[in-house]
């Protein structure tokens, strides 16, 4: 968990944020971070005690650099003063961090310490983003027949799936922000399945998806996680209209869609197979 924010900033923003960083701590005061202000040439570092709970955020590329090879979680704050100039190997930049809620530091701070994304809670249930220790608990769950019955199946070698799994967390998550994810069951703290929104080449709008494990099914946990996915691609995603892609002969997950509103569109074929199409406007 992030405990410090940590500002390195040239003469010209400083001036500006010092003034008004009390905003800044009061939106993240309630969380436990505490926010800090230097200038980059007072050379304040952050000690290597805390390096791995610190974000910094600073704005000129020399003294970025060295905090990037310092191993430092670094963002980079663009301003009037450096908005043309060149900052190499920075994943995320900022303008304004005076509209920054908690959560924007929080999942910057995860997404560079490679920790997985908490996306949502139902009251049985916890979403979050996958990881690669995920790969062993999607064998077990995968392993049942009749979950591939009517979907792709995992990568036969397991370190080709990890794999995978780690390009997906770095391209998939890290660029859309949201994919498919872990689902948890917050009794017993198990992987019980696999849910979220996808993107599938050729199509307008994001795919539900969803998998619960065999001795988890018929308790309502596959409506209960995708309700909520509903919810947060509509109020956090801010997306109008969501498909989802079911073959013929698959009924649960057919009565699954209309029982969450979905209704059907048309018949497509998709890698030679053929699917039938349903949407929802959120």
């Amino acid at each position: 968990m992030i405990k410090y924010i940590q500002f390195v900033l040239s003469e010209y923003y400083y001036e500006i944020l010092a003034e008004r960083v009390g905003e800044i701590q009061a939106k993240v005061k309630s969380h436990q971070v505490k926010v800090l202000i230097s200038k980059a040439s007072d050379k304040i570092l952050c000690t290597k005690e805390s390096l791995k709970d610190t974000l910094i955020i600073a704005d000129e590329p020399e003294m970025i650099q060295n905090f990037l090879q310092q191993g430092w979680y670094v963002v980079v704050l663009y301003h009037e003063k450096n908005k043309d100039i060149s900052i190499p190997n920075v994943r995320y930049g900022v303008e304004d961090v005076f509209m920054l809620e908690y959560r924007s530091y929080e999942e910057a701070y995860r997404r560079l310490a490679g920790l997985p994304w908490d996306i949502l809670e139902t009251d049985r249930l916890k979403v979050r983003e996958s990881t690669v220790e995920d790969v062993n608990e999607f064998y077990r769950i995968y392993k049942e027949p009749s979950i591939t019955f009517y979907m792709e199946d995992l990568y036969k070698e397991k370190e080709a799936e990890q794999a995978y799994m780690k390009a997906y967390i770095d391209q998939v998550y890290g660029f859309y922000g949201y994919g498919l994810w872990t689902v948890i069951l917050k009794s017993t703290d198990e992987v019980i399945g696999r849910a979220g929104l996808s993107v599938r080449e050729g199509y307008e709008f994001p795919e539900l998806g969803f998998v619960i494990d065999v001795f988890h099914q018929h308790k309502g946990y596959g409506y209960e996680v995708c309700s909520a996915i509903l919810k947060y691609a509509r109020e956090e995603l801010e997306f109008g209209k969501i498909q989802a892609m079911v073959r013929e002969k698959n009924q649960k997950s057919r009565s699954l869609l209309t029982k969450l509103g979905f209704v059907f569109e048309r018949d497509v074929i998709d890698i030679n197979r053929n699917y039938k199409m349903f949407v929802k406007n959120l």
